[in-house]
């Protein structure tokens, strides 16, 4: 199993993407290609054991800011890591890529480079997210913005698939987030896609509201990108402002404070179940190759995990899933 990572994606990069690549070979024992300023990458190399049997380097001299506009970027830098690094992946030169940087760029340069799986529209970036009953998949939270009920429904099949392959659920149960339950509430473009959901063969339940996304009633949430990505956003936010406020509380009250180092277990063991880094980073969807999405802040087990969904994403052949079952329909 080969993964290439672009190694100068994220905001701490190269130091977090090689990092996380050798805790990748440590734990997992795959070969890596990290793409980016060789200079930086061997000089973060040092720091560890040598594993230049592992690991190849290609340098790549240009890398895509966080601010840049993802098209035209893509365009004029033609020898950034992300570029090149799906070069690598076209290519058949790697089973899977790994980026933490410009989530436009990687699905505008993944598009132009690999193209749709067949029957594909548009691509759809689905994360998966601790619930109260497991973990559920959220797509898209970003890819698209402006879809077509149809877009929808294709997002549905793609996470359905997903699902059953990697979260291992054998008929996951499909929702689309709404303002409510009833089929006559939203806007046209919600109301088509519940129609198209609901004559599809997946297992759709009908609309779901905003409180139910953490529940875990549902194995899939479907919404638009822009929808999406707000409430990514949201979320990450208020889990960091309860953890810090509850951090807060248990400073000034002695008795909090004591109260806190009993369930200090039960703090970690929560802590652990809402950190992003558990779940390595987002698969985009819909495109031909295996392309993972992490957080621009994303941490070393961050990375190390999100090459473990590459390969997962390879071995269980996701895509081949997907085409299969878009051709069904």
């Amino acid at each position: 199993m080969k993964i290439v990572i672009d190694a100068m994606g994220s905001d701490a990069a190269p130091g977090v993407e090689v990092s996380g690549a050798v805790q990748a070979i440590e734990e997992l024992g795959y070969d890596l290609v990290l793409v980016g300023d060789e200079a930086q990458i061997k000089t973060e190399l040092k720091k560890y054991k040598d594993y230049s049997d592992k690991i190849t380097i290609i340098h790549a001299p240009e890398r895509i800011e966080m601010h840049e506009p993802a098209a035209i970027s893509v365009r004029r830098k033609r020898h950034s890591s992300i570029v090149l690094a799906l070069e690598l992946l076209k290519k058949e030169e790697a089973d899977g890529f790994v980026s933490a940087g410009n989530t436009g760029a990687v699905v505008c340069a993944a598009v132009l480079s690999l193209r749709l799986l067949p029957g594909v529209e548009r691509p759809g970036i689905a994360i998966v997210y601790p619930t109260l009953t497991g973990a559920s998949v959220l797509i898209d939270v970003g890819a698209n913005i402006d879809p077509k009920p149809l877009h929808m429904l294709q997002y549905g099949i793609m996470a359905d698939a997903y699902a059953r392959y990697i979260l291992h659920r054998p008929k996951p149960s499909v929702g689309l987030l709404n303002v409510g339950e009833e089929e006559s509430k939203g806007t046209e473009f919600i109301k088509e896609a519940h129609i198209l959901l609901s004559e599809s063969k997946l297992n759709f339940v009908g609309n779901i509201e905003g409180r139910e996304i953490f529940a875990g009633n549902v194995d899939i949430v479907l919404c638009d990108g822009f929808v999406g990505n707000v409430i990514l956003k949201v979320s990450e936010s208020i889990v960091d402002t309860l953890f810090k406020a509850l951090k807060q509380e248990i400073k000034s009250n002695i008795v909090a404070t004591l109260g806190a180092a009993l369930a200090s277990s039960a703090f970690t063991a929560l802590k652990k179940k809402m950190d992003y880094s558990e779940y390595g980073g987002a698969p985009l969807l819909g495109v031909d190759g295996r392309c993972i999405i992490s957080h621009g802040s994303s941490n070393p087990k961050a990375i190390k995990n999100a090459i473990k969904v590459a390969a997962e994403f390879k071995t269980q052949d996701v895509n081949k899933h997907i085409v299969e079952e878009l051709e069904s329909y």
